[in-house]
């Protein structure tokens, strides 16, 4: 909230909460609407959302000077709002739910979806309750009775297995005690990890579970946090009973696409059309009023029945790469340091260096011996491994026993492996259950018109 003295100022100027001012500091103006004071703010800045949808913090010193432009026009929003100056932005606005409308739990992680400015820093951090950020969405209302709960907050480059397995329980527990769907909210960076991780870790599943990010945070105009949680919500209810990622489908707040959790990844560090479909269609088009078009026929469909949270799951593995000269005991210094097991992105149709000085395939064939598996996902991103084309390929795959990953995204095959591996250590046995399709992950034919959808 803002400082005794901002309030006494705010005050003598007859100035609340939602009016528009003009803050003139030096020779410089700013004019927009007066935002309550984060908590993460300076309490002796102004903080006010310009006409372009930014949000900007503005030093109240000895020499600024404040005057209001036009009174606050309520919003006709089905939300109690108090505009009080001594009140925290979390205190202003608080949607209440219905608890005769469907029930959609909302679990949040962080990220940038639950995000907002910090006004010390300048930089985005993440709130502290989730309820901050449903109130730029007071459609929701009218939609859902949503659940709140939020088992820890990281951004997702933090996350690791053992986030990933009090996530899949907690879905787990929300889908079989009344929840028609889950939500979950999750930093982009690694979004596509989970949404493969919840793929293999929830078993019979029968609901909806909806992975949803944002690129930009919900304080800014151009945030895709407030639709792609909309369409969410629609998904969330609709009868596909599938894990999937559900974000806009362009630069444009027209639809977004509801997208298989193993076949999806985010392909741009900005855009908000930055998650597609990989080796895959869409499985829906989601709009923001609710109109769901589905795209495959292959989508599980809504039914009865316990979903299980199968979390087993071996830690130790790795993802490494080959390159021109790249020097092949990095895999013996990755197993000297415990690990049980790789994902190798090849080149092309899935090679490896294979012959003369700096050849991988001796070294390979070696850990395979010792029951260390290797699984080839190609470097190319679209595409597959395919063993038989080339004398090298079926060096690799015939003599040294590398597993090919099919069609396999590499972030995929990498969640595969450490689920496959929790469940068994037997050679044979992994090479089946790496090639068995659990989640949709392994498609049967590549498509042409899957190419950058």
């Amino acid at each position: 909230m803002y400082s005794p003295r901002i309030q006494k100022i705010l005050k003598a100027a007859k100035i609340s909460i939602g009016d528009r001012i003009s803050v003139q500091d030096g020779r410089k103006t700013h004019e927009g609407l007066l935002m309550p004071s984060p908590e993460t703010s300076d309490p002796e800045s102004i903080i006010l959302k310009l006409d372009n949808g930014y949000n900007v913090g503005v030093s109240f010193g000895k020499s600024t000077k404040i005057a209001k432009s036009r009174a606050h026009e309520p919003r006709a929003v089905k939300e109690e709002a108090r505009f009080e100056l001594g009140k925290t932005s979390r205190e202003i606005l608080k949607l209440k739910f219905d608890p005769k409308k469907p029930l959609v739990t909302l679990i949040a992680t962080g990220g940038t979806i639950s995000s907002r400015v910090d006004y010390k820093t300048g930089g985005v951090k993440t709130i502290e309750n989730p309820q901050d950020f449903l109130h730029n969405v007071p459609e929701l209302v009218d939609m859902a009775n949503i659940r709140l709960t939020s088992p820890f907050a990281k951004m997702s480059e933090d996350m690791n297995y053992t986030d990933w397995v009090e996530l899949a329980k907690a879905v787990a527990r929300e889908l079989n005690t009344g929840a028609k769907g889950v939500i979950v909210t999750h930093g982009t960076d690694w979004l596509h990890y989970t949404s493969a991780v919840l793929s293999f870790f929830l078993r019979n599943l029968t609901k909806p579970v909806v992975v949803v990010g944002a690129q930009r945070s919900s304080d800014r105009g151009s945030s895709d946090a407030g639709m792609n949680l909309l369409c969410a919500v629609h998904t969330a209810l609709s009868d596909m009973a599938e894990v999937g990622i559900c974000m806009h489908a362009s630069i444009m707040d027209d639809y977004c696409l509801f997208m298989r959790g193993t076949k999806v990844r985010k392909m741009d560090t900005q855009r908000r059309d930055a998650f597609r479909p990989v080796n895959d269609l869409p499985l829906a088009r989601v709009y923001p009023s609710g109109k769901i078009e589905k795209l495959k026929k292959d989508v599980r469909i809504r039914s009865e029945g316990k979903v299980e949270s199968d979390t087993k799951f071996e830690p130790r593995i790795a993802i490494i790469k080959p390159y021109p000269g790249s020097d092949p005991s990095v895999i013996d210094y990755h197993v000297s340091k415990g690990v049980k097991g790789f994902v190798v992105e090849g080149s092309g149709l899935g090679h490896v260096p294979t012959n003369g000085k700096g050849e991988w395939i001796s070294t390979i064939k070696k850990h395979v011996k010792d029951g260390i598996p290797f699984v080839v996902t190609p470097q190319t991103i679209y595409g597959r491994i395919n063993p038989n084309v080339y004398t090298n390929l079926r060096v690799l795959y015939h003599e040294a026993k590398a597993i090919p990953g099919e069609d396999m995204l590499t972030e995929t095959a990498f969640v595969k492996l450490g689920w496959v591996l929790g469940h068994t250590k037997d050679p044979e046995k992994v090479r089946e259950m790496m090639l068995t399709n659990y989640a949709g992950e392994i498609s049967e034919r590549t498509l042409p018109e899957t190419f950058l959808y």
